[in-house]
C-alpha cells in the first residue's frame, strides 16, 4: 500500500521482546547480589529489629509482582493487543528506575521508597514477560518457532544470571547506579518499541474483562506468596515465623482463593484463561516441569549468593567492598553454561523435539545440585566452577525446548494468557524456591549454629551472660550479617558490657572479618546439603513430569493467519 509504514523483519521483532525479557529478567537477580551496597548506601543496620524484613522484601517484591500479575496482563495482552501492553511496559519499567534511582532518603523511609517503587517496576516487568513469548510465537511459523524461542528465553532466563554479574560491577561503583542502568535501557526498549512494533488487527468487540477471575487469582498469589515471605522471618522468640496466625492465615487464605479462581474460570463466560488448557498434555506437563525447574532453580542464586558473599570470598581475604563485584565474576560459569546450551537445545528442539533435551537437562542439573552438596564450604574453585557451568547447561537444555512445545500447544487466540501462565509458574516457583529454600536453611543454622558460636566465643575466654545474650540473636539475622559484610560481634559484646574487659588480642579476633564467617561454615553446611538434597529431588521430578509431555505437538489452528503484528509471515 502507498504510504504504508514499512513493515518489521521477524527478526528485528525478535530482538525488541528479547530486551524486554532481559530487562524484566535481569532486574529479579540484581538486587540480590547489590543488597549489602543498597544497605550501606542507605544506611540500615541489618540487626535492628524488623530490618530484615526490609531486605526480604526488596529482594523477593520484584518477584511477588510478577507472578501475580503475568496471567492478568497476558489475558489483556490477548484482549487489546500484546504490542499495546508490552509497549507500556517499558514505559512503566522505566519511569519506576527513575524514582528508584532518585531515592530521597536514607534508613527505614529509604527501604520503605525502595521497596514501593521495585513493586511499580515489577508491575513493567510482568507486562513485558507476559507478552513477549506470545509475540515471538505470533511472528514466527512452527519450523523457526524454536530458534527464536531459544533466543527469547535464553536471553529471559540468562538474565537472571546476568543480573548477578551486572549488580557486583556496579555496586562495586555506586548503588544507584543498578537503576540507572535500568533506566538507559528501558528508555531505548521504549522508543525501539513504539518505532518498530505495530498492531494492526483491531480489538475485539465482544471481550469483557474477567474481574471476578482476576481479583481472585491476584489476591490469592499475593497472600500465599507474602505469607511465605513472612514465614521466614522471626517471631513471637522462635527462629521462622511458621507460627504466626497471620502467616497460617495467609497461607490458608490464599489457598482457598486459587481454589474459588479455578470454580469461577469453569463458570463464567469468558475466563481469563481456559482451563481447558490444562486438557492439553504437551501444555500441563511442560508447565508442571518448568514450575518444578523453578522451584529447584529459585533458591539456588540465593544460596550461592549468600555462600560467596558470607563465608567463601571473606575466608579467601575479599574485602568487603569487593565481594559483590568478585561474587558475580565467580557465579560466571553458571552464565556461560546456560548462554552455551541455550540456542542450540532450542534449535535442535524444532527437529527432534522438546523431549530429549528438556528431560536431560533436567537429570543434568539433577546431578550438579548432588555434587555441589558434596564439596565443602570452603571448596576449591576448580570443581565449584565445573558443577556451575554443568547446571547452566542444564538448565539451558531444558527451558528453550520446553517454552517452545508450551507455546505450540495453546490456540493462537490464547498465547498471550499461555504466555502468562508460564510465567506465572516460572515466577511462583522462585518465590517459593526462595522461601523453602531460605527456612530449611534457617532450621539447619538454628539447630547448630547457637552451640557452635557458644563453643567459639566461650573457647576465646568471653565470659557466659554475654555469651547468651550474643546467642540470642536470631540465626537469619547473623547469616544476613554476614552476607551484608558486617561483623555484629564486637558490638554484641559493647553492649552487653564486656568488651572492655576481653584482651585486645581477643577483641580483634572477635572483630575479624573472616571470623564469624569461619564460624558459620560449618552450621551453613548443614543447612546446605538438605537444600541441595530437596532441589536434586525437584528436578528429578520435573524429569519425570517432562517425559509425560508425549510427542511433537503443535495446536490444529497454527495456519490460521490472526497475528496481531503485521508481518511476512510464511503462513497461508
Amino acid at each position: 500500500m502507498p504510504g504504508a509504514a514499512p513493515v518489521p523483519s521477524r527478526w528485528s521483532v525478535l530482538s525488541n521482546t528479547t530486551l524486554g525479557m532481559l530487562l524484566a529478567t535481569v532486574n529479579s537477580s540484581i538486587m540480590i547480589i547489590s543488597l549489602p551496597a543498597v544497605f550501606t548506601g542507605i544506611h540500615l543496620d541489618p540487626l535492628a529489629p524488623g530490618n530484615v524484613s526490609y531486605l526480604l522484601w526488596m529482594l523477593m517484591g520484584y518477584l511477588l509482582v510478577t507472578a501475580v500479575l503475568v496471567v492478568s496482563l497476558g489475558r489483556l495482552g490477548d484482549m487489546y493487543g500484546r504490542v499495546r501492553i508490552f509497549r507500556a511496559g517499558f514505559v512503566v519499567f522505566t519511569a519506576a528506575s527513575v524514582a528508584l534511582a532518585l531515592t530521597p532518603a536514607g534508613g527505614r523511609a529509604g527501604a520503605l521508597w525502595l521497596i514501593g517503587w521495585r513493586l511499580v517496576q515489577g508491575v513493567g516487568g510482568a507486562m513485558l514477560m507476559a507478552n513477549s513469548t506470545a509475540i515471538i510465537t505470533d511472528a514466527f511459523p512452527p519450523r523457526q518457532r524454536g530458534t527464536a524461542l531459544g533466543v527469547n528465553q535464553v536471553a529471559g532466563l540468562a538474565g537472571s544470571f546476568i543480573g548477578l554479574v551486572l549488580g557486583g560491577l556496579l555496586s562495586a561503583w555506586h548503588w544507584q547506579a543498578i537503576f540507572w542502568v535500568s533506566v538507559l535501557v528501558g528508555t531505548a526498549g521504549a522508543l525501539w518499541a513504539y518505532r518498530n512494533l505495530r498492531v494492526t488487527a483491531p480489538p475485539p468487540h465482544d471481550v469483557r474483562v474477567d474481574w471476578l477471575g482476576n481479583v481472585t487469582l491476584a489476591t490469592g498469589l499475593t497472600l500465599l506468596l507474602a505469607a511465605m515471605t513472612y514465614g521466614i522471618q522471626p517471631y513471637g522468640g522462635h527462629t521462622e515465623g511458621w507460627t504466626n496466625p497471620l502467616v497460617f492465615g495467609g497461607l490458608a487464605a490464599g489457598c482457598a482463593l486459587l481454589v474459588a479462581f479455578c470454580a469461577i474460570e469453569t463458570r463464567v463466560p469468558q475466563p481469563m484463561f481456559d482451563l481447558r488448557l490444562f486438557r492439553i498434555q504437551a501444555f500441563w506437563a511442560g508447565n508442571a516441569a518448568a514450575l518444578l525447574n523453578a522451584i529447584a532453580r529459585g533458591g539456588l542464586q540465593f544460596m550461592l549468593i549468600i555462600w560467596l558473599q558470607g563465608i567463601w570470598l571473606p575466608l579467601h581475604g575479599y574485602d568487603f567492598a569487593e565481594t559483590p563485584l568478585w561474587a558475580g565474576i565467580y557465579l560466571l560459569p553458571l552464565t556461560i553454561g546456560f548462554i552455551a546450551a541455550g540456542p542450540v537445545s532450542g534449535h535442535l528442539s524444532d527437529r527432534y523435539g522438546a523431549k530429549l533435551f528438556a528431560t536431560g537437562g533436567l537429570v543434568l542439573m539433577a546431578l550438579t545440585f548432588v555434587g555441589l552438596l558434596l564439596i565443602p564450604v570452603d571448596f576449591h574453585y576448580p570443581a565449584f566452577a565445573v558443577l556451575l557451568l554443568l547446571n547452566g547447561v542444564g538448565s539451558g537444555l531444558f527451558s528453550a525446548p520446553n517454552t517452545t512445545a508450551v507455546m505450540n500447544a495453546v490456540p493462537a487466540a490464547q498465547r498471550g494468557v499461555a504466555s502468562g501462565i508460564r510465567a506465572t509458574f516460572q515466577n511462583a516457583g522462585m518465590v517459593l524456591s526462595i522461601g523453602l529454600f531460605f527456612s530449611l536453611l534457617i532450621a539447619g543454622l538454628s539447630d547448630s549454629l547457637p552451640a557452635t558460636l557458644h563453643g567459639a566465643l566461650a573457647a576465646e575466654g568471653v565470659p557466659g551472660p554475654a555469651i547468651d545474650r550474643v546467642t540470642a540473636v536470631p540465626p537469619v539475622g547473623m547469616m544476613f550479617a554476614a552476607f551484608l559484610g558486617y561483623n555484629p560481634l564486637a558490638a554484641l559484646l559493647n553492649a552487653a558490657g564486656v568488651l572492655h574487659s576481653l584482651p585486645a588480642a581477643t577483641v580483634a579476633t572477635l572483630a575479624a572479618r573472616t571470623y564469624l564467617p569461619g564460624v558459620l561454615a560449618g552450621p551453613f553446611h548443614q543447612g546446605l546439603v538438605v537444600v541441595f538434597v530437596l532441589a536434586a529431588a525437584l528436578s528429578a521430578a520435573g524429569a519425570v513430569v517432562s517425559l509425560l509431555r508425549g510427542g511433537a505437538y503443535i495446536h490444529a489452528d497454527e495456519h490460521v493467519h490472526d497475528e496481531q503484528l503485521c508481518l511476512d509471515c510464511d503462513c497461508t
